[in-house]
């Protein structure tokens, strides 16, 4: 399943969600090289998350395949930077569009009810509750962590508990056959949360996906959601919500939340 879109209007622009897109966009354009070798991956193995190093389980001097023709020199010393950066670094093109799509879907509502400075702050948290469910997974392990997926996750996770009825634009694969469907986003986020569980409960650490850091960014915004709303935006917002609801629905059937 994937998200086209939602149908949740929104009350501000979404100057936060906005900034985090280009950020991630200029760091693919000028660090990451647009996902081309070496700059690729240079950048994820100098920027990227490793938790045995971070953990300090590497013994210096330790030498990991980085890439074609490339190999990687660990120095043993924790790079505690690499928890933030690690979150504007991706694998490839499909990675962090993906990712960045999947913000603007869901980004611009949480952060509406927050307010820009509260929803940054939020989304770095969330980074980081996703970046420490997977070192948990994997203390030792040497494979950079990168990506955004874990902070959008705790975006995703707050929607839910916001929005959780909110119609949400799929297209959905049925072999080589593609149908588009609306479904309450509980069902949605539910999905995928419930994905992640299974497939982190089954990964073996070689596929490449740091499932847990989907978890536990999901985890943490379901968590961090409430104290972060600011209640008089989110009052404003469900009041035109309703307001719009009533006026597409005149005869007051159907649920919008």
């Amino acid at each position: 399943m994937f998200p086209l879109r939602d149908d949740n209007p929104t009350l501000r622009a979404s100057v936060a969600t906005m900034a985090i897109v280009a950020v991630n966009a200029l760091v693919w354009i000028f660090v990451q090289r647009l996902g081309m070798d070496p700059g690729l991956s240079e950048s994820v193995w100098r920027f990227g998350l490793i938790p045995g190093e971070l953990l300090g389980r590497v013994r210096p001097g330790t030498e990991v395949p980085a890439g074609p023709g490339l190999v990687a020199v660990l120095d043993g010393a924790p790079n505690w930077w690499s928890v933030l950066t690690s979150m504007f670094m991706h694998g490839g093109w499909m990675h962090i569009i993906g990712n960045m799509w999947f913000l603007l879907v869901f980004g611009d509502n949480v952060e509406d009810a927050m307010g820009p400075v509260r929803f940054v702050v939020f989304y770095l948290l969330c980074g980081l509750a996703a970046a420490a469910a997977q070192m948990l997974s994997g203390p030792s392990s040497l494979v950079p962590m990168v990506g955004a997926s874990g902070a959008i996750g705790g975006v995703m996770g707050a929607y839910l508990v916001l929005y959780p009825h909110a119609p949400v634009h799929l297209l959905v694969w049925i072999g080589f056959y593609a149908n588009r469907v609306v479904v309450p986003a509980f069902f949605m986020l539910g999905y995928w949360f419930l994905l992640q569980l299974v497939a982190g409960a089954f990964d073996t650490g070689h596929g490449g996906v740091a499932f847990w850091a989907h978890v536990g960014g999901f985890a943490a915004g379901a968590l961090l959601v409430r104290p972060f709303c600011n209640p008089a935006r989110l009052a404003a917002f469900r009041d035109r919500r309703a307001r719009l609801w009533s006026a597409r629905n005149p005869g007051g059937y159907g649920r919008w939340a």
